[in-house]
Order: structure tokens, then C-alpha cells, then sequence
């Protein structure tokens, strides 16, 4: 078994992921960290969520940071404010024994003042949502001078939910002398083009054969449903379930309401998260769903983005998603950190050639659920 000092990380951060339960290199790890460790130029990753990226660049930014040199040498661009708390918390866990490297995480929907107040204190590195942080640029309250390294984390998601003359804006504001780290989970045409404009041309590459984007700890399925009995399918489904959890994902935001109200009304600990609701509310939903109080999340995609929640047994397609893409970002909330997922889709009958198509695209098996 391949250890984490055999990559090239130093004891003190090997030890403070032991103590996380991190103990075995996951593939992307393997094969992003040597070289960041060793030559840590640019890079491209495509990595689903759930696949361990995080450490895979957040230790090697630990580890290239001078903790003596107290201005912000590494930024962290990621497309909400759940994933850019769970970054930053992730390294500020991973650095227990090691110098202090002191981590700011900024984002939207807190108030301004007090993260400008707090980036008056020693920083080493930012992480960010654009949209704040292009905020706090206009306001001259961080100085990005220093950067050496940028990581864009779930670059196609920034990108779909509009950041892109953000990152535009902030990349062409740090320093030309840096190392860029990319990695998303899809490559679009507008991911590819930002790799194109802001990454050197013999950019590092991982993870980039199709086979590698879909977590292969994900079981595929779908489940015919007959005209007006999907909700019946759900709840049969949810039966075996038992106490599980996992995600119900629809395409709108009524659907969402209205699915997490009919669920409530069987007696499923249910409640959903949508693009309606204020920061406060979708903050309240995912700390109950987080502590356990709830067994089931209804989404929808624009509202998911960035969650992160262990242990997820199951996500449910009650409608099939838009784009490729979103079926990839789905399918991604479960099967985490090595352990067994599944992902089904709820169908009518002229949905299946839909499916056949996203199994062809993205080489997997969707079989029929038993």
C-alpha cells in the first residue's frame, strides 16, 4: 500500500491525516501529488467530487507555503461557500503539527466587514468564492501580490454558475509568475478554454481518459416507472432504504418544495434546498441534514452545488437532469471517500433511450433496478 510520505508529504501533515482517518492515497492523490510536490507547475485534473481532490492539492499548497513569509502566497477559487468552508477547514486540520499556515476563507452572503477585518491578520492562503472576492479586490483589502499558486477547484461549476469574467478579472490580477492547478470534474468547451488562455500549453495532466471521470464506487440503476406512480416508486425505494440517507434530486424549484412536501407528509424526515431560499434558510437545512436530523435532501442542481455530506447511501434522479454534467455532479454526492454508492434514476418509459445515451457518453453500466 502506498503511503502518503512515500508521495512526498512530510510526516507532520501525514500525522494530521491519520488523525482524520485519511490513511491511504486515493487515485487522484497518487497521481496529482508527485508531481505537485516535485515540480508543482501547471496542472489539469479532471476528478469527480468525492474522489479525494482536495487533498490532493491542498497538501502540496501546505506544502509549498513559507510560513514565515506572512502575505497570502496561495488562492483557492471554488464555486460556493459550503465547498470553499470545507477547503478551508480542511487545512486548517491538516496543518496540527505542522509551522502555523494560516488560511481566511471569504465568501458570499457573510458580511464583508468582518472578512475584511479578518484578512488585517497574517494570511497565507485565501480561499474564495469570485464573486466576494472580486469584492474584496475593489476594496483593496487583500493584497494578492505574493501568489505563487492558484487553484481553480470545480472550474466547470464556477463556469456554469457564471463566474467567468471573475475569474477573468482575478487571474489577470495575480502575479504572471504563478503556478495554476485546475481541476473539474467535466471538460466543456468553456473549461477548455480557460485552460487554454491561462494554463501553459504542457500543463501537467491527470485523470483526463473518460473512464476516470465517474466514480467508480457508484452502482448505476434506473427504475421504469409507470404514468403517475413515480412518487409510489420513490417511496418503495426509500422502504429498503431504511435509515439511509442520501439526495432527491429534481430539476425545478417547485418540484423540490413540493417532493419534500409530500415526503414530510409520509413521515420522512425530509426538507429541501432551492434557489428561493435565503442563505440563512439553505444554511438551517444543511445543518440539520448534516447532524443526521434529516434522512432525506431534496435538491435541485443549481442549489447542490458544493455539497459535501459523509456517509450518503443513495442520490435519486426523480427527474433526469438537463445536461450531462449535472448527472455526473449527481451521481458524485454518494459513493465518497471509498465507500459504496448508488445512483437511480426514477423514468417513464420514453426516458430510457435519455438514459442509454448518458451510459454511451459516459461509459458506465445503468442497469435495471432489481
Amino acid at each position: 500500500m502506498t503511503t502518503f510520505t512515500q508521495l512526498g508529504i512530510s510526516k507532520a501533515f501525514a500525522k494530521a491525516l491519520k488523525e482524520n482517518n485519511i490513511t491511504e492515497p486515493t487515485g487522484i492523490q497518487e497521481q496529482t501529488i508527485p508531481f505537485l510536490m516535485t515540480k508543482g507547475t501547471d496542472m489539469v485534473g479532471q476528478a469527480q467530487t468525492g474522489t479525494g481532490k482536495t487533498a490532493a492539492f491542498g497538501l502540496p499548497l501546505l506544502e509549498r507555503i513559507n510560513p514565515k513569509q506572512k502575505q497570502i502566497q496561495g488562492l483557492v477559487l471554488a464555486p460556493t461557500r459550503e465547498l470553499s468552508q470545507q477547503i478551508a477547514k480542511s487545512l486548517f486540520r491538516w496543518t496540527k503539527y505542522s509551522e502555523k499556515i494560516f488560511t481566511e476563507c471569504v465568501y458570499g452572503g457573510a458580511p464583508i466587514g468582518q472578512q475584511v477585518k479578518n484578512l488585517l491578520r497574517p494570511t497565507h492562503i485565501v480561499v474564495a468564492t469570485p464573486g466576494r472576492l472580486i469584492d474584496l479586490i475593489d476594496r483593496q483589502a487583500l493584497d494578492l501580490s505574493a501568489v505563487r499558486y492558484v487553484v481553480l477547484d470545480e472550474a466547470d461549476e464556477m463556469l456554469n454558475m457564471g463566474f467567468k469574467k471573475d475569474i477573468d478579472r482575478i487571474l489577470r490580477f495575480v502575479p504572471k509568475q504563478r503556478n495554476t492547478w485546475l481541476f473539474s470534474a467535466t471538460m466543456p468547451n468553456e473549461v477548455r478554454d480557460l485552460v487554454r488562455r491561462f494554463l501553459s500549453r504542457d500543463a501537467f495532466r491527470v485523470g483526463t481518459g473518460q473512464k476516470e471521470i465517474v466514480n467508480r464506487n457508484i452502482t448505476h440503476q434506473y427504475a421504469v416507472c409507470p404514468s403517475g406512480k413515480k412518487f409510489e416508486t420513490l417511496l418503495q425505494f426509500l422502504r429498503v432504504q431504511g435509515t439511509s440517507r442520501g439526495v432527491v434530486f429534481c430539476r425545478t424549484k417547485l418540484a423540490a418544495a413540493e417532493l419534500a412536501r409530500q415526503l414530510s407528509e409520509q413521515k420522512h424526515t425530509a426538507d429541501a434546498i432551492q434557489g428561493n431560499m435565503s442563505q440563512k434558510e439553505r444554511d438551517k437545512v444543511m445543518r440539520a441534514f448534516k447532524k443526521e436530523k434529516l434522512k432525506i435532501l431534496v435538491a435541485t442542481d443549481v442549489a447542490a452545488r458544493g455539497i459535501d455530506v459523509e456517509n450518503l447511501a443513495y442520490v435519486v434522479h426523480y427527474q433526469l437532469p438537463e445536461s450531462l454534467e449535472y448527472y455526473t455532479h449527481r451521481s458524485g454526492r454518494t459513493g465518497r471517500a471509498g465507500k459504496k454508492g448508488l445512483s437511480l434514476a426514477l423514468i417513464e418509459e420514453h426516458e430510457l433511450r435519455r438514459v442509454k445515451e448518458i451510459a454511451a457518453k459516459l461509459k458506465i453500466n445503468i442497469n435495471p433496478a432489481v
